[in-house]
């Protein structure tokens, strides 16, 4: 079983770039930051906010994700919350979850769960999946691109548009989850063995195709 492991900031291309190549190997696709963000929505839902509370929830809660890259899908305690995890509240309230180190832990076995029973191979995307959750994935990608680049794809992303307006909109929101991550996970720096891939300049096949060259030199 092989493991694909791709960490870095919002606006790279994370997620697209995952989806991709696991469709093309015939891998699983696993978003971690949909668990937080399921986990977030939950908490809002039900006004949680203490971080004992938040670790009850957490464990207590039937979290459960595809790991298929063409059916993406999360519901929690039966409920479909896969739009829902999107909001822009869910994105601006995922510390309430990720902040809490208990509650981190707890979802961190969720994901080397879901990994260990992947055949014949998963690409895991998120914030700390190089170093904590698959340290040794054989392959290990921090990806990166300009702080102008990434939201000006976010904007297009959330806004549909990525002029003037719509960035303004959307860079406080790029820029400060970062901020606010880095203070509980380390993704914006590579550690040793990691591969720095860049996405600044290129284009979505380009950035496909420098991962599944590294998939194959990993072989």
């Amino acid at each position: 079983m092989s493991v694909v492991a791709i960490d870095g900031p919002s606006g790279v291309g994370k997620s697209s770039t995952a989806k991709e190549v696991a469709r093309r190997l015939g891998y699983a696709y696993l978003d971690t930051g949909a668990m937080y963000r399921a986990m977030a929505w939950l908490a809002l839902s039900r006004g949680v906010t203490d971080p004992v509370d938040v670790l009850e929830q957490v464990r207590g809660a039937d979290l459960e994700i595809s790991t298929d890259p063409d059916e993406f899908s999360v519901s929690v305690d039966g409920i479909d919350v896969t739009e829902e995890i999107r909001s822009a509240e869910v994105s601006e309230n995922v510390q309430t979850v990720s902040s809490v180190p208990d509650a981190r832990a707890e979802l961190i076995e969720r994901q080397r769960e879901i990994i260990a029973a992947a055949t014949p191979g998963i690409v895991v995307e998120g914030r700390d999946i190089t170093t904590v959750v698959a340290p040794d994935a054989p392959v290990r990608i921090l990806m990166t691109a300009r702080d102008d680049v990434r939201v000006a794809r976010r904007a297009k992303e959330v806004h549909g548009s990525a002029d003037a307006e719509a960035v303004a909109a959307t860079a406080n929101l790029v820029t400060g989850r970062d901020a606010k991550d880095a203070a509980t996970t380390s993704f914006l720096t590579a550690a040793e063995g990691v591969f720095t891939l860049d996405t600044s300049d290129l284009n979505f096949e380009q950035v496909v195709g420098t991962v599944l060259d590294l998939v194959k030199d990993a072989e």
